[in-house]
């Protein structure tokens, strides 16, 4: 598999450590602004990406929708079998940028995959690699 910092077959090898998923829900989760148009639907690959997420992780989603969407949108992920631990409403629509530092070990703990609109997250593969 390919070094997670730059996937080019969108595979991410992961640590047996306990992860932080950020996940933006438009676009990546759901067809991007299907909520207007009430045709909130999941993209291709979800549910089988989702059950990849190892079971401990923390899942926080992110969304630029407006803070009246989001119960009925929770609502909807949650009765979709979707986990997740938070959720940030209100976002800022440009860049998200996430900075963090490297375990002594070398073990980088900043990861971004970033994905065509609303072609689901399918083509991400999370392997587990117990000698990170």
């Amino acid at each position: 598999m390919s070094d997670p910092q730059t996937p080019s077959d969108l595979g991410l090898c992961l640590s047996p450590l306990p992860h932080l998923w950020l996940i933006d829900i438009d676009g990546t989760l759901v067809t991007h602004n299907g909520h207007l148009s009430g045709q909130e639907c999941l993209l291709d690959g979800v549910q089988d990406f989702w059950q990849a997420i190892p079971p401990g992780d923390t899942i926080v989603l992110l969304s630029a929708r407006q803070s009246v969407w989001r119960e009925p949108t929770l609502a909807w992920l949650a009765a979709q079998g979707l986990r997740f631990n938070q959720a940030l409403f209100d976002l800022p629509t440009g860049e998200r940028i996430l900075i963090n530092d490297k375990k002594d070990s070398g073990l980088a703990t900043a990861l971004a995959l970033n994905l065509k609109r609303d072609a689901g997250p399918g083509s991400i593969t999370v392997m587990i690699d117990s000698n990170l």
